[in-house]
């Protein structure tokens, strides 16, 4: 069982400079000082972030590829996981073969680590951290046990939707396809961050030891350290309450101890493998419309209860809304981002 690494994320609170000048004492009414330029004026949006998602035109939102759309059902109930490949192929490719082949079905949900990550595979596959030679399901045919790593990609042609504010672990973040990304033109490199709900592909010590056939989804604060170390292979679009709920794991970076503590998988399946008319119609709000710039100065901009505006978000807090497609509502575009192999 690959284990991914705990990341214990700690930094001093930077000093707050408290030798101002006192105010000089009033001695006539003054005139209404006029802003001040570069000011950052907390403006109350137009609209709520309801409404904008609600009124929302109908192109302004693409339809999930149900050779994309993951779904994994579970006692509690189903999460749905758009993957992306885009970014990693080869491991989406590799996903696809191990549902289509039931690869998925009967395993279980292994670790549940506190603020962290709930990961999911075989736990009878070999343990690299313990030594111990399990004995793995075998993968179904198509299936691969090899794959490169998928960190990043060349950000060249990349539809990046850059985020105007500060991102404090890459030179530029934003969404593609409305997945959380960042890059770096530095180098050149465009990469998935891990934002709550990501979904990543456990690998042991060898770079190149994801396959895809263990799984984790982020439950808790955003792990950006994990960037460029692992592949991410999508995110959930619903159902992260049925992972983000479960008893939490041992002292064991969250692995349960016990077999019984486990929970079962009852199926994965691509939402393709199921008759056109049991697919899930799910929709999601294009990163590359006004529609989500309004949205995004909407967060930024908080009014109404809010006694202090952050005028700030960033990319793991602007995720883009996830709907069920109205049933009047037909578009004649693509499903979603199609990608060459």
């Amino acid at each position: 069982m690959a284990a991914i690494a705990a990341l214990t994320l700690s930094a001093p609170l930077p000093s707050i400079a408290a030798d101002a000048a006192p105010a000089p004492a009033a001695q006539k009414p003054a005139a209404k000082p006029a802003a001040k330029a570069g000011a950052r004026a907390a403006a109350k949006p137009a609209r709520s972030t309801a409404d904008i998602i609600a009124t929302a035109p109908a192109a302004d939102w693409r339809d999930v590829d149900p050779d994309n759309l993951l779904l994994m059902t579970l006692p509690q109930g189903q999460v749905f996981i758009e993957l992306a490949p885009r970014f990693a192929p080869a491991h989406v490719d590799n996903i696809r073969a191990l549902a289509r082949g039931g690869y998925y079905d009967g395993l279980a949900i292994v670790r549940v680590q506190d603020n962290f990550v709930t990961q999911w595979g075989d736990p009878n596959a070999d343990d690299e951290d313990a030594g111990i030679k399990g004995k793995a399901k075998p993968f179904p045919t198509g299936a691969k046990d090899h794959l490169p790593a998928e960190f990043s990609i060349p950000l060249k042609g990349v539809p990046l939707t850059v985020l105007p504010d500060v991102d404090g672990w890459a030179p530029r973040a934003g969404q593609v396809d409305g997945f959380p990304a960042a890059a770096d033109p530095r180098t050149g490199r465009a990469w998935l961050a891990h934002c709550y709900g990501s979904v990543g592909a456990g690998r042991g010590n060898a770079v190149d030891s994801s396959t895809g056939a263990e799984l984790y989804a982020v439950i808790g604060h955003a792990p950006r350290g994990l960037d460029l170390n692992i592949t991410v292979v999508g995110r959930v679009l619903r159902g992260m309450e049925f992972l983000s709920s479960l008893p939490r794991g041992g002292a064991t970076m969250g692995f349960y101890d016990k077999p019984e503590q486990r929970l079962g998988i009852e199926r994965v399946a691509l939402a393709s493998a199921l008759p056109p008319d049991e697919r899930p119609a799910l929709q999601v709000l294009r990163t590359d419309t006004r529609t989500w710039q309004e949205l995004l100065e909407a967060r930024r901009h908080r009014g109404g209860w809010f006694v202090h505006s952050p005028e700030h978000t960033d990319v793991c807090t602007a995720a883009a809304p996830v709907r069920t497609r109205p049933v009047d509502v037909k578009l004649n575009e693509p499903k979603s981002p199609a990608v060459k192999s």
